[in-house]
């Protein structure tokens, strides 16, 4: 049978599975139910499964039995999912809805974790035909806690004797792609994101004789507006780079002036360069302004994640394979990068492949207007399971035999 039929033969299954791990949402590096649900669902393949140290991942490999892979040689493909929630309290209404207060799948990693073990099904039953060896990367903590780094640092990507020679991740998207259309690009393909906090240090004082202080608020003022001049700037506009500040606080009342001013930043970049630029002029910028008024300041990067870059030939490679196999209706070209940050970037960093979206908003909903990932009320459509677990199963074949 083709791949699309056995996907669509397990499809229920899968739905099952993905609606148990969307039920009870986990969060960060340690994910003891969604881990035992992802081993329990792998139990009785042909696979050696490793489960991580620093976090509850797991590493599942499959040796194919074909040429060279039948003696555990031959090359090495990676495919990967995410498995974490995000703290939303969940307001769609599903009969699968979250049981957890406060958690919720609202980025999809449900989806992602049933179609990877979907495309372990369909690939064991395969295994004959596999002239090398799949590892499956199911990665706790990708909403901000650089799981991918920490599995990278387990040996992930050596998990089967050699490094993988190609690596692949699906992300659904609840909005803007039409369902069942999938979507990447060559080289960036999402943004490099770094946190920075940021305090301003005077001396307190009256508000009525700011002379006898060192008023930090309009100083963090100054510095908020002159990190949007440095975008304006200092960069080149088909380079782009954001500078938010998205949160400023000071002060207790209106006539006490407050020893500090504090600042939280987002910037998102989307080539290396320009994230090493941005990051050493901002801080040049905070320091500098502070010192000019006479106060003291600290910025700190607290967080932050590489621009995940597509290998040109591995995005070539995944396009055509969808084009092929699901029909080139199925395939829309991304033309722009996008501005969130993702840790398989961490992978990319290390090995070549390719990121791709695939549109999960449910028929009959307008995409354009439906609610995007991270919402509360973000829905994505069980029905793009079999073929997310399909073009998983396309891509590791057809890679390994090329």
């Amino acid at each position: 049978m083709a791949v699309t039929d056995d996907a669509a033969a397990i499809a229920g299954e899968l739905t099952h599975l993905r609606r148990a791990i969307h039920a009870e949402p986990e969060i960060g590096l340690d994910l003891p139910l969604t881990q035992q649900k992802i081993v329990a669902a792998l139990d009785g393949l042909p696979l050696e499964v490793t489960l991580g140290s620093a976090l509850s991942s797991v590493t599942a490999v499959l040796r194919g039995m074909k040429g060279a892979g039948a003696g555990g040689g031959g090359p090495v493909v990676l495919l990967r999912a995410d498995m974490d929630a995000l703290p939303v309290a969940e307001r769609t209404g599903l009969g699968f809805a979250s049981r957890t207060d406060g958690t919720m799948h609202a980025c999809g990693h449900d989806l992602h974790s049933a179609m990877l073990v979907g495309a372990a099904r369909l690939l064991s039953a395969r295994r004959a035909e596999l002239p090398g060896s799949v590892v499956f990367m199911f990665q706790p903590g990708e909403e901000g806690h650089g799981g991918a780094r920490y599995m990278i640092e387990e040996g992930v990507l050596d998990a089967a004797g050699e490094r993988a020679s190609a690596a692949y991740a699906l992300h659904v998207a609840s909005a803007e792609l039409p369902f069942g259309v999938f979507s990447t690009r060559e080289g960036p393909m999402m943004a490099a994101a770094d946190a920075l906090d940021i305090t301003v240090t005077g001396r307190g004082g009256h508000g009525s004789q700011p002379h006898h202080a060192a008023d930090p608020i309009p100083v963090a003022c100054e510095i908020v507006t002159a990190l949007q001049v440095l975008v304006t700037r200092r960069f080149d506009i088909f380079d782009p780079v954001v500078i938010t500040v998205g949160s400023f606080h000071a002060g207790t009342t209106n006539n006490v002036i407050p020893d500090e001013a504090k600042l939280q930043v987002t910037i998102r970049s989307f080539s290396p360069e320009s994230r090493a630029l941005v990051r050493d002029s901002a801080v040049r910028v905070v320091y500098q302004i502070a010192a000019a008024h006479g106060l003291t300041a600290t910025a700190e990067f607290i967080g932050s994640y590489p621009v995940t870059i597509n290998d040109g030939g591995e995005a070539q490679f995944a396009a055509g394979v969808v084009e092929d196999f699901l029909g080139t209706d199925r395939y829309h070209p991304q033309a722009d990068p996008m501005a969130g940050a993702e840790d398989f970037s961490y992978v990319l960093e290390e090995v070549p492949g390719a990121f791709i979206m695939l549109g999960a908003c449910p028929p009959g909903v307008d995409p354009a207007t439906a609610p995007f990932n991270h919402s509360a009320l973000a829905v994505f459509d069980d029905m793009v399971l079999a073929d997310g677990a399909a073009l998983f199963t396309e891509l590791a074949l057809r890679r390994l035999t090329r």
